[in-house]
């Protein structure tokens, strides 16, 4: 049986630990080149080291765009194309109210979270465009809708990578490639922050299903956006968040 993305190759940020390496798994197991992107170059590699098929290591902080150029470039030179991009890096923030941010933290969480996927975006849509195919999946939060207390570093990235999948997804409407986005609600995964992390029975609580998300629920989101079933959503963020925002 041939695989789902049999002779694709696929590009994943933040792929050293989460829903990141849940991705990386679930693309190498359909069949498809997978290059796993960390700033962390040996979590990345550990995970490549458990994959099947062709896959490559890159260590790349999504921050900076000439990193982010390169982890592109490499990838087309190793590979032959980029056909997938999951823009998954992201990091949380600490847990502090709007008025007590410091200017360091609301920047770096900005600079990961938001710019980070603009830097993603621009060097991934000059490969796909000319291409004429492709499909990104950006890695938004149930928070790119909702908010709550002492995340708003975090929420105002969230809520700025859902515009900014929508805006580039009318940018290239109708050149064969698609971007879309996921809202996973709260999932076990190494970015709950201590805050979330010393509550866990209450937040997993707020979630009508009862309990917290796993990163490969997420990736099977991804996987569905990113695939030929996906061939008419554009611009769309699926969430995926255990009831979260039914409420």
């Amino acid at each position: 049986m041939t695989g789902r993305f049999d002779g694709s190759v696929a590009l994943v940020t933040g792929a050293g630990s989460g829903i990141g390496a849940a991705c990386a798994r679930m693309f190498a197991g359909a069949g498809a080149a997978v290059v796993v992107a960390d700033r962390d170059l040996a979590a990345a590699a550990s995970v490549a080291e458990s994959l099947p098929g062709a896959v490559e290591v890159a260590e790349v902080d999504v921050r900076d765009p000439g990193q982010v150029a390169t982890m592109v470039a490499r990838t087309v030179e190793t590979f032959g194309s980029l056909d997938v991009a999951v823009n998954n890096a992201g990091i949380s923030n600490s847990g502090v109210p709007i008025h007590e941010i410091s200017r360091e933290d609301w920047e770096r969480v900005r600079a990961v979270n938001f710019d980070g996927v603009f830097h993603c975006l621009q060097s991934e849509l000059r490969v796909m465009v000319p291409n004429g195919r492709g499909a990104i999946v950006n890695v938004a939060s149930v928070m790119g809708t909702v908010s709550g207390r002492g995340v708003g570093a975090y929420v105002a990235s969230k809520h700025g990578v859902v515009g900014l999948t929508r805006a580039a997804a009318m940018d290239v409407a109708g050149s064969g490639v698609r971007v879309n986005a996921v809202g996973p609600g709260f999932v076990d995964t190494p970015l709950l922050s201590p805050v979330t992390r010393g509550d866990i029975d209450s937040v997993a609580a707020n979630h009508p299903v009862g309990r917290l998300g796993t990163p490969e629920e997420i990736a099977a989101v991804v996987g569905f956006l990113a695939s030929a079933d996906a061939s008419f959503v554009t611009g769309a963020l699926y969430l995926a968040d255990g009831g979260y925002t039914a409420q």
